[in-house]
């Protein structure tokens, strides 16, 4: 039975052979190899001895709906990196997400923490177009892909300098990433056939990824509890949308996430 994820997947894989009817893939793989090689910015911000915020800038969601009708996205991921983000998590699908690859563009040229582009990859032209619009990381779904393929993404990954973020939603996936030879590890703890959530996801599966990988906790993180938990269960960063997005003061909602209220 078809689910959210599979139909968004589809959805890109039918887009993307428009736009690449367009500009062909050699000619866009050309464009970002000619661009200066990164230095894995998105990484190296994630490895510090405390654990790292990544801010998302997201206008809607599958889940959710519209999240943000007023959308200065640009004032808001400055308004994360004032607040302390190591990164920042920029979604650019259109349709259910009503993302854009400008807002990802304009955030990457004006603030200065690395971008993650969080889209559907479905095929190797949306890593380089990903380097071309200034990301700093793309986002890998093993549900999407097979763990021969995330190891070709990765190694187009590291070809451009950008990093790649490898997202599992249960134990399968893990093994698939681990032996695919991600660096970075990414728990979902939403399940996106019935939008439930468990933050304890990231505590069940921290245990099977290697130490030396950074592990990433990803959506349902609302309170400090749940970043202590995360804390004590060797978490690296964290990613956090809807609960920031929804905030007022995105500062003080980032403190009080980090250090609890009063």
């Amino acid at each position: 039975m078809s689910n959210i994820l599979d139909t968004i997947a589809e959805n890109t894989r039918q887009r993307y052979k428009k736009i690449i009817a367009e500009k062909p893939l050699d000619e866009i793989k050309a464009l970002a190899l000619a661009e200066e090689k990164g230095n894995f910015e998105f990484e190296n911000a994630l490895k510090g001895d405390s654990l790292s915020l990544i801010c998302e800038v997201k206008k809607a969601s599958p889940s959710k709906d519209l999240i943000a009708e007023n959308f200065p996205y640009l004032e808001i991921a400055k308004e994360y990196k004032k607040a302390g983000a190591s990164c920042i998590s920029c979604l650019t699908e259109p349709k259910w997400f009503l993302g854009s690859d400008e807002y990802l563009r304009e955030i990457a040229k004006e603030v200065s923490i690395p971008v993650l582009r969080k889209d559907f990859t479905v095929c190797e032209y949306q890593i380089y177009e990903a380097k071309l619009l200034g990301a700093k990381a793309v986002l890998l779904i093993c549900t999407l892909l097979d763990s021969e393929t995330v190891k070709e993404y990765i190694k187009i990954c590291d070809s451009l300098g950008i990093s790649a973020v490898v997202e599992a939603h249960d134990e399968t996936d893990i093994e698939s990433a681990v032996s695919a030879g991600a660096r970075i590890i990414g728990v979902n703890n939403r399940n996106l056939k019935d939008f439930s959530v468990d933050v304890n996801n990231s505590t069940r599966y921290r245990k099977l990824i290697p130490d030396d990988v950074v592990f990433i906790s990803e959506s349902g993180v609302k309170t400090h509890d749940d970043i202590k938990m995360l804390i004590e269960s060797k978490t690296n960063a964290v990613l956090i949308g809807e609960t920031l997005m929804r905030a007022e003061d995105k500062t003080q909602a980032v403190r009080e996430l980090l250090y609890g209220k009063g």
